[in-house]
């Protein structure tokens, strides 16, 4: 009789290509049994391309056969179909995805971004981040990892990405890729097919959480996004000016529609009050006050949180040292409260409502 225990073991030896995970961990093997010098079970190849599908077949059956010499390996390769949601095969290895929107450019969403990804890191969570504004990718000089280049690893004959590490954050933006001072003109195809290459062809590892910094507005990106990979819900960037807001209304809006459908998780306020570097004791609310309650009233979600604006954030994201791992930093606790109430969120939206599906969104 052949110990299913070797059977499992040598099935962890071979590659998903497209999680880079192995096929147990990606759960690709479902019907596993043995009798006698026969090994049976069904091999998903849902979300495997046509080409790669027999390579991956024939790396499961000679894993088997080179651990347990003289087995009959019987492999059903069972597919859902074209028409089925592709919500448990895209990035299985990633439990929660967070995309941060904005109605408007210049409201720090990306300065919010990366702080609040870097608090859940502090936390113990494994976290990635994809930035996904690709005509101002501003994530490389905010982790300090412009002029790094992302390495490429071969797997069944294609090329993956692997993402940058910094400060125990997994990142990939386009400014890894091209030359900084490069200008990016891109149409519509090609700015899906960038987005579709982080999501798909880059090898992330196991996640608890990845957040996608998005431009701001609504476009291509937004709806490439939400067609390709089943979101788990959106955080709102908006600063408490009655502008910052109204243009903020229109980017949630859409996320809300009925053929998108995805949760928002709530608003964080960034540029809540002024706090002067001579005068720590002092605010001013030059951006007048209570936009981020407002947007989070609209559509029934909460305010995850304000962040101050001071100069050292700034100074922070020019010189790739973000705040939120500096001790004593006026905004260290603020974006740690942040990542607290958003995990609260994320859990309960995990708990009352399905997981959101790749939308089909018609022209």
């Amino acid at each position: 009789m052949i110990d299913l225990n070797k059977v499992v073991s040598s099935l962890q030896t071979v590659i998903d290509p497209n999680s880079n995970l192995d096929l147990v961990k990606a759960k690709l093997i479902s019907q596993l049994k043995t009798e006698g010098n026969n090994v049976f079970f069904e091999l998903d190849v849902t979300n495997i391309g046509g080409d790669l599908r027999q390579q991956v077949f024939m790396s499961a059956q000679t894993a088997i056969k080179e651990t347990i010499p003289g087995a009959e390996v019987h492999i059903h390769m069972k597919s859902a179909g074209p028409n089925a949601p592709a919500a448990n095969t895209v990035l299985p290895q990633v439990k929660n995805i967070i995309a941060v929107a904005s109605g408007k450019g210049g409201v720090g969403k990306s300065t919010v971004s990366v702080n609040t990804a870097l608090a859940l890191v502090q936390k113990g969570y494994k976290v990635g981040i994809i930035d996904a504004d690709l005509y101002g990718p501003s994530i490389p000089t905010m982790l300090n990892i412009q002029g790094e280049r992302p390495k490429i690893q071969e797997v069944y004959g294609k090329h993956k990405i692997i993402p940058v590490e910094a400060f125990g954050l997994y990142a990939i933006s386009i400014g890894l890729i091209i030359e900084p001072e490069k200008a990016v003109v891109l149409r519509g195809p090609r700015l899906s097919g960038v987005i579709k290459q982080f999501i798909n062809d880059c090898v992330w590892p196991e996640l608890d959480y990845l957040i996608i910094d998005l431009p701001p507005g609504t476009g291509d990106i937004q709806l490439t996004l939400v067609q390709t990979v089943p979101v788990t819900g959106v955080v709102m960037v908006t600063t408490p000016q009655k502008v910052a807001v109204i243009d903020a209304v229109k980017a949630m809006n859409m996320f809300l529609l009925s053929n998108i459908n995805v949760p928002i998780l709530g608003i964080i306020e960034n540029m809540s009050w002024f706090i002067p570097e001579d005068a720590p004791d002092k605010q001013y609310k030059i951006f007048g006050e209570g936009g981020g309650q407002e947007l989070a009233n609209m559509n029934k979600s909460v305010l995850l949180g304000q962040v101050p604006m001071i100069q050292a954030i700034r100074e922070g994201g020019d010189t790739g040292k973000p705040q939120v791992l500096v001790e004593g930093s006026h905004v260290k606790s603020s974006f740690s409260s942040i990542a607290d109430e958003l995990i609260v969120q994320v859990e309960k939206r995990n708990q009352n409502n399905s997981p959101t599906q790749i939308v089909n969104v018609s022209k």
